[in-house]
Parts: C-alpha cells; structure tokens; sequence
C-alpha cells in the first residue's frame, strides 16, 4: 500500500513537472540574422530546460520590410522555408510566405529589418500594413506578433552597409535602438527580442569577436548569444544556469552569453536598452 502511494505521489509530481513545460511555435520573417539567431542552438537550449519549440524561418538572404511585403502581395514563391521540428532541421524551397504563414498555428511570428536599413527611420513606411497582411493570413487567432533586433556590425567592418553610420559600431547600435522605439508605436508596440543588446553586451566582456564577416554572427560565441536571448524571451525562463552550450565553446563562456542575454531580455522588458 506504501508503494502504491509513493508510486501515486511520484506519478502526480511527474505531471506537474511535464505541465509546466512550453510548447511554443515560433516563426521568424526575416533573412541571414534570423537564420543566424534561431537555426542553431535555440531548440537545443530549450529542451535543456524542459520546453520544446517548433521554429520556422521564411528565409531569403538580406530581405527587407519592403521585399518582404512585395512578395507576399504578389505570393511569389522565393523562399527556403528552414523548419526545426522534434531537433531536425528541414529546408523547402520556393515557398511563398503566405505558404509559410499557414503551415502552422503559430504562437509567435517575428518581424525584422534588413540589417543595413535597421537604423533608418525611413526604410519602415511599408511596415503596419506589412503587419497587417501578415495577420490577415494566420491561423492561430491568439498569434503574437514580436519584434526581433538585430545586432549592429564588427567595428573593423569595411563593407558600404556601415557607410550610413559612419562605420562606427556605437553609432549603428544607438540609431537601431533610436529608430526600432520610434516605429514601434505604428505596429501596436511588440515585445522585442533584443539580440543586438545581448550581443553588445557580450562585445563589452569579450571583445568585439561575435561576428564571422563583419555581418554575421560567429558560428560559436554569436550565434549561441543570440539563441540564449531567444530562449528566454520565447519560454520565460531565465537562460542564466542552463546546462547546454556546444563543444565549440567553454563553459566560462557559455555562461557570459547566459548572463547577458538575461541582463539583455531582463531591460528590454522595462523598456530600457543599454547605452555604449
């Protein structure tokens, strides 16, 4: 009889347990930075801790607002359609975005600018009615529309990109900040993953080492930043102490990436943005 209910008690504790864990479908609208901050690490992180993501990715390599909003009015099929389900990565080609909006109930779909016009007040005209007609297409009534920020570029970057912020790294940081708080009023206000706080708070502690070409993120350092900030904007729990990071880094640095992708979701959430 003791056994029975011991066994009871192990049985409800166990359903509490699998209660709490999240099931979150997130689908990112975005190019190479969403592909950078999602594709990899992101799900890995989240099972860690008990939760499970399905993630999707509408990819086309440096895709804007405007692109984006083109090709789904004209429902041109020109996108990878990435999709992490169950651990497994997939890729299909030439889906339309109103393909991909559809394919499942999302709980959350990210919007973002190309990383070149993050910055610049006027590359977001088309963005509410972009909004919009993404809204129109879901089929989860309950979605979340977020806003996802995107990271300012490696100070040694040479490319034109950095030309409209005088190819300063604190100067593109300060106007996507600058510009993201002011659009963000016209879209209703979203909560924002703040990736490009969290990877410049890390540049403060390690260096400005987070980026492969200048643009991108670092197969390592960069992109596990940026999927610890996603980790816990997408499940609520704090990624400072999770138990998985890559063989490609070390603990010590896991933990700094942990640490300041909390500090990063942590302000966000108060409204507030570190200033460099």
């Amino acid at each position: 009889m003791k056994k029975a209910i011991l066994f009871l008690l192990f049985i409800f504790h166990l359903s509490l347990i699998t209660s709490d864990a999240k099931v979150v479908k997130v689908l990112a609208i975005g190019n190479s930075f969403s592909q950078d901050a999602i594709e990899q690490y992101l799900y890995e992180l989240a099972r860690a801790q008990g939760d499970s993501l399905v993630i999707g990715n509408a990819y086309i390599g440096g895709c804007s607002i405007d692109r984006h909003y083109t090709n789904l009015v004209k429902d041109s099929a020109l996108y990878a359609y990435r999709k992490v389900v169950g651990g497994v990565r997939s890729e299909h080609k030439k889906w339309t975005l109103k393909q991909i909006i559809r394919d499942e109930q999302w709980d959350i779909i990210s919007l973002q600018q190309a990383s070149q016009l993050s910055g610049v007040f006027d590359s977001y005209k088309n963005l509410p009615t972009f909004k919009r007609l993404v809204e129109s297409y879901v089929t989860n009534f309950h979605v979340e529309f977020v806003w996802h920020m995107t990271w300012a570029y490696a100070e040694d970057f040479k490319s034109s990109r950095f030309q409209p912020y005088d190819y300063k790294q604190r100067q593109m940081y300060s106007d996507i900040v600058s510009t993201m708080l002011s659009v963000m009023p016209a879209i209703g206000n979203p909560r924002i993953v703040p990736t490009g706080t969290a990877v410049q708070l890390v540049r403060y502690r390690l260096g400005d080492i987070l980026n492969r070409d200048g643009m991108h993120l670092s197969y390592t350092l960069g992109r596990y930043t940026a999927a610890c900030t996603w980790c816990e904007f997408l499940t609520g729990r704090i990624v400072d102490g999770n138990s998985y990071y890559p063989a490609t880094i070390n603990e010590t640095e896991a933990q700094i990436c942990q640490e300041e992708a909390h500090e990063a979701v942590f302000m966000s959430q108060r409204g507030r943005f570190a200033v460099f």
